[in-house]
């Protein structure tokens, strides 16, 4: 079921030449300043927004960072945008201040043909430390990328990539089975379950998301119109029990430049664990804990590590 899933993790270490501010939670200002700098890098018609623009069919900047679906889509109709193909970690820490010198270290996650624009998202960010981050626009150089096991691809100094790195397939992941599960959420989380966000975690309602998401990623990133068996999983996934539960709620705010306001964007951190008969939901848990769950996950919310698991 995963055979054409494929996805790309990286490490990219910055480094900065000026003050550079920024919020507790980075996500959205990482994300913001990319989506700022893309645009400058790629938009050929900077003067239209991209649904009314000529291009947008061919254009990199639209299928990365709007995501329009295609004119030919079997889903999602009517929705302005698909999930989009990329992910950005931010650092995890609450430092607010880096002084000229000083490296900050964030992830980025790339998913099906977007693992091919890794140039784009290198020179764009590249351009973004030239433009300025944060608050007072600090500015940074781009010092490294590492692949997930490591390797470096590009140096900043050298100016050259790398392109023989790391891709993930979850068709080769194979995870011990579990009766036991905790998975420590680590970014806010925002899963809605009948129109409402929760904190209730019952898993089923982990599940629903979750596979939500990997089919919409599935069928119009990595070119697989994957239908699994929900009814069956759903149903299976209503008889997994709650162990134990330490999840609280994280309230944060981002500035939207283009609705020009504030948004409070909350979302539970923290820790829930699963009991009964898991083994056939690893394989999603595995791949949720790459691709995130939830809504706001290309600005890093919803990451979850996998925190222990006992063999049965």
């Amino acid at each position: 079921m995963f055979n054409k899933f494929t996805l790309a993790q990286y490490r990219f270490t910055l480094m900065a030449r000026e003050k550079i501010g920024l919020p507790a939670y980075k996500g959205s200002t990482f994300r913001g300043g990319f989506g700022y700098a893309f645009k400058r890098v790629v938009c050929a018609n900077r003067e239209a927004e991209c649904p009314d623009c000529l291009l947008k069919e061919k254009c990199v900047y639209a299928y990365v960072f709007e995501t329009p679906p295609p004119k030919d889509t079997e889903i999602m109709r009517k929705y302005p945008a698909a999930p989009h193909p990329f992910i950005i970690e931010p650092p995890l820490d609450a430092k607010k201040e880096f002084k000229e010198g000083e490296e900050l270290t964030f992830g980025l996650v790339l998913i099906g043909r977007a693992i091919d624009y890794l140039p784009y998202f290198i020179f764009t960010f590249e351009e973004l430390g030239r433009i300025g981050l944060g608050k007072g626009k600090g500015k940074y150089l781009l010092k490294e990328v590492k692949d997930e096991q490591g390797k470096v691809i590009y140096s900043g100094q050298e100016k050259c990539l790398r392109e023989c790195f790391s891709i993930i397939n979850p068709a080769d992941f194979d995870p011990p089975s579990s009766s036991s599960l905790t998975l420590n959420f680590v970014t806010p989380t925002r899963i809605k379950y009948q129109e409402r966000l929760t904190k209730d975690l019952q898993f089923h309602i982990l599940i629903r998301a979750l596979l939500r998401r990997i089919f919409l990623l599935s069928y119009f990133h990595c070119d697989k119109n994957w239908k699994p068996d929900f009814s069956n999983l759903i149903t299976a996934s209503e008889e997994i029990k709650i162990e134990k539960r330490d999840l609280m709620w994280y309230d944060w705010e981002r500035y939207s430049s283009r609705q020009d306001r504030r948004m409070k964007l909350g979302g539970f951190v923290g820790e829930v664990t699963y009991l009964g008969n898991l083994k056939d939901f690893l394989p999603f848990l595995l791949l949720g804990s790459y691709i995130h769950v939830g809504k706001g996950a290309t600005f890093g919310l919803g990451k979850y590590r996998i925190a222990r698991s006992e063999e049965l």
